[in-house]
């Protein structure tokens, strides 16, 4: 039994799909299989339950799996006990990201944490909040950057700032002379949002419960206006299908400023999120996580609030 068994299973269980666990550990479907086989063979007991289309992990696999995630804490326990005497900040830093901040973060962000942190790269995942939380549990990333509210034991969460949301219209439309709009007139008209497994579009839901029936109806075209990114939602606002709400950085990444887009304020109270970083409890680098919010602080995203120190 070796590690790399360990942490192939745990892969596999996840995954519950050879190929996709393959990817995951970066090898061949072929490698995987026999190393799995071969570790159920010394075990003498089936972990996996083989389907044509799926893998279902049998009950006693379950427990050796959480068995098999304790022992990798441990070895990263050890890796920590190594690293005490090293730079905190010498290494590459594992940062996962939702897809609603990464890309109007990241620009600013890397130049600043390069200033701070010069031999401390990024390796960077952009993903849904689930899968990240599931990612950072499972050791594979060391910091997530989330939207609250978010909570899950055995971890750290530092709120980073407060961001309004905003109303997007396409040109011409008759509420371009508006200051402001409320958020209950939103739901007269065809809003575009995110697809589901994305929180924002669930921020966007709770704020305005009436928006949902922009997206419920049957018709293929209503269907078609879930949009898989923010910037996909705001090409189709500029071709004119609809409105939506964007958190304020994404509203000001404008391509078509003063054209085929009208950024809108919302009336008091302005709808918002919180921002956040999360990671482990007992995670060996914190001097890298407090980095990485020190560098935050310093981007000019200038439609945000940011709270704490």
């Amino acid at each position: 039994m070796t590690l790399t068994e360990l942490r192939y299973i745990i892969a596999l269980a996840r995954e519950r799909h050879f190929g996709r666990a393959a990817a995951a550990c970066f090898i061949s479907q072929p490698t995987l299989s026999v190393a799995v086989k071969k570790l159920e063979d010394e075990l003498g007991a089936v972990l996996f339950e083989r389907g044509k289309t799926d893998v279902r992990i049998t009950p006693l696999g379950e427990r050796i799996v959480v068995q098999a995630k304790r022992v990798m804490e441990e070895v990263e326990g050890v890796k920590r006990i190594a690293g005490q005497d090293q730079d905190p900040l010498d290494g590459p830093l594992r940062l996962g990201a939702i897809y609603t901040v990464a890309p109007y973060l990241l620009p600013q962000l890397i130049p600043a944490l390069h200033k701070q942190a010069p031999k401390m790269p990024l390796v960077i995942e952009e993903n849904y909040t689930a899968r990240l939380q599931e990612r950072l549990l499972q050791g594979e990333l060391d910091v997530i950057i989330i939207s609250l509210p978010f909570a899950e034991p055995g971890l750290e969460v530092r709120a980073l700032y407060d961001e309004p949301f905003m109303v997007v219209l396409p040109a011409g439309h008759p509420w371009r002379e508006r200051s402001a709009i409320a958020v209950k007139e939103l739901a007269e008209e065809p809003v575009l949002m995110l697809g589901t497994g994305h929180c924002f579009r669930e921020q966007v839901l709770s704020v305005c419960p009436d928006c949902q029936r922009s997206v419920a109806s049957d018709d293929p075209l209503a269907r078609a206006m879930e949009g898989g990114s923010l910037e996909t939602i705001r090409h189709m606002v500029a071709s004119g299908l609809g409105v939506t709400v964007l958190p304020c950085t994404a509203a000001g990444a404008d391509r078509y400023a003063q054209r085929l887009l009208i950024l809108k304020r919302f009336k008091s109270p302005v709808p918002k999120r919180r921002v956040a970083l999360a990671w482990r409890k007992g995670f060996y680098r914190p001097q890298a996580v407090a980095a990485l919010a020190k560098a935050i602080r310093t981007c000019k995203l200038s439609c945000v609030e940011f709270v704490g120190k």
